[in-house]
């Protein structure tokens, strides 16, 4: 009697028949790796900033501590989203692979348009852009010193990541671990010699909707980031019980760096002095040993930069190669390389529309709000989106075995898409005209979507494979 094939022994025959051999990603990263990586991205240059900004727009000191604490608690709730997600369907193109498998190829499209174009590429640009400004205060290089210390550090961790795997993941724990240094000595310094005696800010009232609304946007963007674990489930060992571990270990660590942060500049500079300060770590170090402090603070803020710019990096260039695999118009950009366990195509173009980016904003750069504002309504709309993939992938396949589930389903991704929602509709309202700039750049999109439609069949099945590995 002939034997029939199970559905996924018969894919991951014709995915290696289809990949003939070639080099793929393959589980090397570990705990201490993924959680490196992911503190890496989210404590960067955004906790310097936002503070200023969430202070203009709640009414007292409690209220500013609260929504820090309600920032970390809703990150919670989407690392136990993504824990599910990204265990139970490993995958180096993260959300890109979860909206295409749940809600179909054409929205999974488009989000690669917004991502591969504006929000990975412009976070590289704008982080470099960090760096290069801090760093023209130690070392001027003149008026394009910032462009040319930008450029610069996007070419050498281009560099790094082109090196190989292992060489990118031992520089990021390096740099994350001083990262994590430098925000623990600011707040220690400021809670253990911080006087005490600015005056308490001025009642007044309620803060409206809106203005708890911009503080709640930008509070979640400085979170922002552990999402990125999703696209190094492919690559995580042991990803059904070390995915949970790294997501969950990260966010318990930016929470706890982050209230120590905002109590010591609370601590030193008040309320009002956080509403009136666009440097508050400089600030808080002035206030306690004087004007020398400000090189060092731009010190700090050049390690957070790099930090978060290898890891930007790293982990962006994992979509790319997942859509060359996908697109035959982008096929280049879907090989790994072997040697050096790196999507180097992926890389490179990765890093060419970064630089562009950088050349292009060399002379009219907006300020950080205006890019929050840019990029916030993208970024929430997806978000949300990958929430409704969560309810698909569990109603549809009810979850897979030994795979981490997300406690107390439907309260959690419920409580996750309605946030999602609520920020989606506050970055739409309450922000600028950067927001709608940023709509429509994501609707520039959609001739992609349609060129994108058709996969070759060689590659639909090797993502088939994918999907049931």
């Amino acid at each position: 009697m002939q034997r029939t094939a199970t559905p996924q022994a018969s894919v991951k025959t014709a995915a290696r028949a289809a990949g003939s051999g070639a080099a793929a990603p393959h589980a090397s990263l570990s705990v201490l790796d993924g959680v490196a990586i992911l503190i890496g991205i989210v404590v960067g240059i955004g906790i310097f900033r936002t503070p200023q900004i969430v202070a203009a727009n709640v009414g007292s000191e409690f209220a500013f501590i609260a929504v820090w604490i309600a920032g970390g608690l809703v990150t919670l709730v989407g690392a136990f989203i993504y824990a599910e997600l990204g265990s139970a369907h490993p995958h180096t193109g993260g959300e890109y692979h979860y909206l295409d498998r749940a809600i179909g190829r054409p929205l999974a499209l488009l989000f690669a348009w917004a991502r591969l174009t504006v929000i990975q590429t412009g976070a590289i640009a704008a982080v470099a852009f960090v760096f290069g400004d801090y760093a023209q205060e130690i070392v001027p290089l003149g008026p394009a010193g910032p462009a040319i210390y930008a450029a610069a550090a996007i070419l050498v961790f281009t560099g790094v990541n082109l090196v190989g795997s292992r060489q990118s993941r031992s520089l990021q724990i390096f740099f994350s671990l001083l990262t994590i240094g430098c925000v623990v000595m600011i707040a220690v310094l400021g809670l253990a010699l911080g006087g005490g005696t600015a005056e308490p800010a001025p009642a007044t009232g309620a803060s409206s909707a809106g203005a708890v609304g911009l503080a709640m946007v930008l509070i979640l963007l400085t979170y922002g980031g552990w999402n990125e674990a999703a696209y190094l489930s492919a690559e995580m060992k042991d990803v059904r019980r070390n995915m949970p571990r790294v997501l969950a270990l990260s966010v318990f660590a930016i929470m706890a760096l982050y209230l120590l942060a905002n109590l010591a500049f609370l601590h030193v500079l008040g309320l009002e002095g956080l509403r009136g300060s666009d440097v508050v770590a400089a600030e808080t170090l002035r206030q306690l040993f004087g004007p020398g402090a400000s090189l060092t603070v731009a010190f700090i803020v050049c390690l957070a930069a790099l930090s978060t710019l290898n890891a930007t990096i790293f982990i962006g260039a994992r979509l790319y190669y997942s859509i060359g695999r996908d697109l035959p118009l982008l096929g280049r950009i879907g090989t790994w390389e072997e040697r050096s366990d790196m999507p180097s195509n992926a890389i490179l173009a990765q890093s060419a529309i970064a630089l562009l980016l950088v050349g292009l904003g060399a002379g009219t750069r907006v300020g950080f709000q205006a890019i929050v504002e840019y990029t916030a309504p993208v970024f929430w709309f997806f978000l949300l989106m990958v929430g409704i993939s969560f309810f698909v992938l569990r109603e549809r396949e009810g979850g897979h075995r030994n795979a981490f589930r997300a406690p107390l389903y439907p309260l959690t991704p419920a409580i996750f898409c309605l946030t999602c929602a609520y920020l989606l509709y506050s970055s739409l309202v309450y922000t600028g005209l950067g927001a709608l700039v940023g709509v429509g750049v994501l609707l520039a999109g959609l001739p992609f979507v349609l060129l994108g439609r058709r996969s070759t069949p060689a590659k639909v099945t090797a993502k088939l494979a994918t999907r049931e590995g």
